[in-house]
């Protein structure tokens, strides 16, 4: 499969074959993405969301007014769901959204949401990101050379400190270390430059079976 690399500086680019690269044909792997995105994202989820009972809000144990004679409805408590500062019926409580995904969908995903990126033309290749000082407006005018619009998502491995404090403060960009890549990052940015390093370990891993 042909990528498209671009010089260190962004400046000069061609095409190149890799080999290794996933191929699929069809639909074959599509629901995989599914489920491993959902996957991810329920697992990032926190569950700490709670809300309190009538049993659980403070006060409420006297009547507020007898029971007749008043001419108000009955109420037996002012902590009550009906009333302001009650307790809530059915509200959310804290819980698990962590899902479960057996090592060869994830593999599969992965395999399958890199494929569809390439061919879409949506991953560039770095030879390599070197940042000799770690200067935010460097890095912004490379990948603007790469990328002029969009989130971009730069994968290397690893990076440098220099680079990783020259982009850290660029809005529209994010860093990956090639090793932890996943198959919700491969989905969400609009273009993924890759260093020729990180793309050797992806094959890899892609190969290997790895997830």
């Amino acid at each position: 499969m042909k990528l498209t690399v671009f010089s260190s500086d962004g400046k000069t680019s061609s095409e190149k074959e890799f080999s290794g690269l996933p191929t699929f044909e069809g639909d074959r792997g599509l629901q995989a993405v599914k489920e491993v995105i959902v996957a991810i994202n329920a697992n990032n989820r926190l569950g700490t969301h709670s809300t309190k009972t009538r049993g659980e809000v403070r006060g409420g144990g006297k009547k507020p007014w007898r029971q007749k004679g008043t001419g108000r409805a009955r109420a037996g408590s002012i902590r009550s769901p009906l009333w302001v500062g009650g307790g809530v019926v059915f509200g959310p409580r804290p819980r698990d959204y962590s899902k479960k995904i057996n090592a060869k969908v994830k593999a599969l995903a992965f395999s399958r949401a890199l494929f569809d990126r390439a061919v879409a033309g949506e991953i560039a290749v770095i030879e390599a990101f070197e940042v000799k000082q770690p200067k935010t407006k460097a890095v912004d005018a490379l990948v603007s050379l790469i990328a002029p619009k969009g989130k971009v998502l730069l994968v290397d491995a690893p990076f440098t400190a220099e680079a990783t404090r020259a982009a850290r403060n660029i809005e529209r960009v994010s860093l990956q270390e090639a090793a932890k890549l996943n198959t919700l990052d491969l989905a969400k940015y609009k273009k993924i430059v890759v260093s020729t390093k990180a793309l050797e370990q992806i094959i890899a891993r892609v190969n290997g079976g790895k997830n």
